[in-house]
């Protein structure tokens, strides 16, 4: 797919996990989008509505939810805020998350903690076993109200198994909390089989979207809850612009109370519409199968070297940490970055993220410059 992505020649964008690039028809769309804000005599009322629903419903289908279960807000941290303004927590329990998890599923938890006397505890990287027996051992031990967790860890794909934390969640009654930015896309996921009471996802990573734009799935008994932002759009009758200073204290139907205000981006939901649907045209589980067979050539590269790799299916197929045996270089990153291949550091481990817009060069140059590093 490397023809729809502006990717020189001399690029290996290995990167996707820090931010994808947008492919050629999602730029058009966002182009057309920011247009009409040129002309606003040309922009209905509807115009506040219709992309937005249109942009639910994709995202939807990408979960197996309803376009009811779905609000639109801008960012992950606003969205578990969302979900942590309306879980509860009793003095003394406990919400258990990860080690080194990203942030914007860490300090919404902690000052919800701190409001109502909980504790947020972390779960340390295991040595042996995986993270998802160590998550299961610990919410069986009990005293626990919310897991706030990822599909797979941002900083090597370290996967966990959802389908066995959420059925401990469910028998415990533990609120399961999910932010999949690093996995949704790129890898399957059902939120009829897992039923979280919330599921976070940004759009800039794996749904190969815009930045500045986010989804929330709240499950159907999440949906009667307090939202952070009392916007007049989420109201019923919202349309009706001649009557909005008949407020309306009614919400409009499912998650939508949940929405950020403004919304209607003009320029980013119909970007995230084409974004999606692209995604949806390759479907997750073909683009993991591609990209795992692309990160298994680089892994079995990577051994040969004396590297330190993680498998199948202890990582995600479109994640690689490559971990040196005395320690990372410190120039490291550099040394890729002058090569023109493009990847992270996080913590002691170099991430590998490809795409459908990677090709053999880009596999090759990313070998090249492993093996350089690696005899130094």
């Amino acid at each position: 797919m490397r023809e729809l992505f502006d990717l020189p020649d001399d690029v290996s964008y290995l990167n996707c996990a820090y931010m994808s690039p947008l492919a050629r028809p999602v730029v058009a769309a966002g182009e057309r989008g920011l247009r009409r804000k040129s002309r606003p005599w040309e922009i209905t009322p509807a115009d506040f509505f219709d992309d937005t629903e249109t942009c639910r419903a994709r995202f939807a289908s990408l979960v197996n939810a309803r376009a009811d279960d779905i609000a639109v807000v801008p960012s992950v941290s606003y969205g578990i805020t969302q979900a942590s303004r309306n879980l509860p927590l009793a003095r003394g329990r406990r919400i258990v998350v990860l080690a080194e998890q990203f942030p914007s599923n860490v300090y919404p938890w902690r000052a919800l903690a701190e409001r109502n006397g909980g504790v947020v505890e972390t779960i340390h990287r295991p040595n042996a076993g995986g993270w998802t027996a160590a998550v299961v051992e610990r919410l069986e031990a009990g005293d626990v109200d919310i897991a706030a967790l990822p599909h797979c860890h941002w900083t090597d794909g370290a996967l966990l198994d959802l389908d066995a934390i959420a059925e401990c969640c469910d028998r415990r009654g533990i609120a399961l909390v999910l932010d999949v930015s690093q996995s949704l896309g790129a890898l399957p996921l059902d939120v009829q089989r897992i039923r979280p009471a919330f599921l976070v996802c940004a759009t800039y990573k794996w749904l190969m979207g815009p930045y500045s734009l986010a989804f929330v799935y709240a499950r159907e008994d999440m949906q009667a809850g307090e939202p952070l932002d009392l916007s007049w759009i989420t109201r019923e009758r919202a349309e009706q612009f001649a009557g909005l200073v008949n407020y309306e204290d009614r919400f409009q139907p499912g998650a939508r109370r949940y929405d950020v205000g403004e919304r209607a981006n003009f320029a980013l939901v119909p970007a995230a519409i084409a974004a999606l649907d692209l995604l949806l045209a390759w479907t997750p589980a073909r683009i993991q199968s591609t990209v795992a067979a692309f990160t298994g050539e680089i892994e079995r590269a990577a051994r040969s070297m004396g590297l330190r790799v993680s498998s199948i299916p202890e990582r995600a197929g479109h994640f690689l940490g490559i971990r040196f045996p005395g320690g990372l270089p410190p120039d490291a990153l550099q040394t890729f970055t002058d090569r023109r291949v493009f990847v992270s550091v996080r913590g002691d481990s170099v991430r590998v993220t490809p795409h459908l817009y990677n090709d053999e060069a880009d596999r090759d140059r990313c070998l090249e410059t492993l093996a350089q590093i690696a005899r130094r």
